[in-house]
This record gives structure tokens, sequence and C-alpha cells, in this order.
């Protein structure tokens, strides 16, 4: 009778914690739709982008996206699955208009990096300075550990207009695509979606440039390294990598 009550109560706390989850939902979504830019950016972006998801067969509102960044060539990937055991589709990409600093990690505020790194979206903002933007859980653990203590930076958006001093600026007119596909994704229950930036495509080509390059930089070969490691699963598989990380800020692949 005991266990049968304790279960019970359990069952009981889930539907709790279920319905608040559902409640957070809803308040974040009329949040987000009583700004006019994000009415205006669903009503003009919507139709566009369900025709792009429906050319690969994929769901929208989608259950499942990844954003791929590559720093040399300023290009963000879209890719998308219809379900967590599935293989990503690649959707289209979108031109970074500006981007700051050289190769490299983020390790201190003021360096003008864009980082490097897996990241995922933490915040949506339908009032940003730079019409709309999409904020980075920049530093993750890896850079706490890794980038200066004091002042690591922060505030890494995906957003409007093209200037930059780290972020990464896609023009208003994309940020209004981007932002309504990731929305529309978040509402659909894909929380945190994964956003991955690499120094470059790791191609024969790229990698030896990075070592012609920044060969006598032992740091970032070795970090750009285990960064590879993860693309090149992805690129295998279409899967994406656990994000682990050692005790002192690397990632575990």
């Amino acid at each position: 009778m005991q266990k049968q009550t304790l279960f019970l109560l359990f069952l009981f706390f889930l539907l709790k914690q279920y319905c608040f989850a559902q409640d957070d939902m809803q308040r974040f979504k009329a949040a987000q739709l009583a700004c006019s830019r994000v009415s205006q950016a669903c009503s003009k972006c919507d139709d566009t982008i369900k025709k792009y998801f429906a050319k690969k067969n994929l769901d929208y509102p989608p259950k499942d996206i990844y954003l791929r960044v590559f720093k040399a060539q300023n290009e963000m990937e879209l890719w998308a699955r219809n379900n967590a055991q599935g293989e990503y589709k690649f959707v289209k990409t979108y031109h970074i208009c500006a981007l700051s600093g050289i190769l490299g990690p983020k390790r201190w505020e003021g360096d003008r990096q864009v980082p490097e790194g897996f990241y995922f979206i933490e915040q949506f903002n339908p009032k940003s300075e730079y019409y709309l933007s999409l904020l980075l859980n920049y530093p993750n653990f890896s850079d706490s550990i890794l980038s200066n203590n004091l002042k690591p930076g922060g505030n890494i958006y995906i957003h409007g207009g093209c200037v930059t001093i780290g972020c990464m600026p896609m023009t208003n007119e994309i940020i209004q695509e981007l932002y309504v596909v990731c929305l529309q994704a978040k509402l659909n229950g894909n929380n945190n979606i994964p956003v991955h930036i690499f120094p470059t495509r790791f191609s024969k080509v790229s990698m030896n440039y990075l070592t012609r390059e920044y060969g006598k930089d032992t740091e970032k070969q070795k970090f750009w390294a285990t960064l590879k490691e993860s693309f090149d699963y992805f690129e295998r598989y279409r899967k994406l990598m656990p994000v682990c990380y050692t005790l002192d800020g690397k990632y575990a692949n």
C-alpha cells in the first residue's frame, strides 16, 4: 500500500511539472507573438520556411533543428530531422554578413572573437537593438574553465543588422527567417537548439591552411582537433555527438 501511495505521489509530481512546463511555454509563446517584429516575421516567413522543409520531406513546424557555423566561410547551415532517432537533413545555408576577430575560440571580454565550440540557443530577444536576436549560452563549461576567469565575455548573439564585435549578424531580413524557424522549433519541444561553431569546414585543404597559418599555435591545434572529431562524426552519420567535457574544460569526444 505504501509503495502504491508513493507511486501515485510520483505520478502527481510529474503531472504537475508537465502542467507548469506547458503553462510556461504558453506564456513564452504569447509574449513572443505580442511583439510586432515577431508576429510580422511569422506572417512574412512561415509559408516560405514550410516550403523549404516540404522539399526535404521534413515536418513543419520542426521537432529538431541544428545550426552549424563556419567562420572562415561566413556561413550558417540549417539542418533538421523529424525525430530524435533520425538523421539530420540539410535545409539551407545562410550568409553571415560580418565577422570580427580571427580563427580560434573566444577567450576574454573585448577580444572581438566569435566563439568556437558547442552551444545552444539560450534566449529569444524580440526587442533587440539589432532587430531580433538569439542568445547563445557562451560561456559554456569549457569556456568558463579555459577563458579569462574574471572577464570571459558574454552576450554572444545571432542577430539582425550587419555590425559585430563577436556576434553573428545576419541582416534583418535573414534574422526574421532564422528567428521564426527557431521559435517554431522551440514551441514544438526543441528547447535547447544546438549551435556548433567551427573555424572552417575540416577538409584536407582547410586543414593544410590551418597548419600553415596557425601551426605554431599548439593550443589552437589541439582545440581544433577535438572540434574536428565532432565535425567528422556528423559528416559520417548525420547525427550529433554528445557534448561532454573533461574537468579541465576540454571537450571529451
